[in-house]
């Protein structure tokens, strides 16, 4: 799986579906793991959000999973901005899915039980960057917060 989606993200054209669904799980993926290290310390609950969200919104194996997270983290590690990913998810989501992007976001948030600063400010720039607006963003935190903490 590595080597076919080593040139996914590319800006040359992608010929066929099963490259393009590659590329949009390799964008979708980058986006989740840099909320996962938004604070500076990956926590086994956040990777175990992330594993569940991509084995849930792609449907597949643990194997695949892991293959597609560590090739994702050598492109986000080597992006120099998180444009070029959430430009990916911009041309092939419907809002419904950008939608379901950021509460998976705030899931991962929410996973260790804290908000950080800056998960917070990243949470803002990605609400921004994949064109969901700040209310529609704040539904989607708390409908999460809601889902841990009814009581709250």
């Amino acid at each position: 799986m590595l080597a076919r989606i080593a040139s996914l993200l590319g800006s040359g054209p992608v010929n066929d579906d099963r490259q393009e669904h590659e590329r949009i799980q390799v964008a979708t993926c980058a986006l989740l793991l840099e909320m996962a290290h938004a604070d500076k310390s990956l926590h086994e609950l956040e990777e175990q959000v992330v594993k569940d969200i991509l084995t849930e919104k792609f449907d597949l194996s643990s194997e695949s999973v892991a293959e597609l997270a560590e090739y994702a983290q050598q492109e986000r590690a080597e992006s120099v901005d998180l444009f070029r990913f959430a430009r990916v998810i911009n041309e092939h989501f419907s809002i419904d899915e950008k939608h379901e992007v950021m509460e998976a976001l705030w899931r991962i948030v929410y996973a260790d039980g804290v908000l950080d600063k800056h998960e917070d400010a990243l949470a803002r720039q990605l609400s921004s960057l994949l064109r969901i607006s700040p209310k529609k963003s704040i539904e989607l935190k708390i409908k999460v917060l809601d889902e841990i903490n009814p009581d709250r």
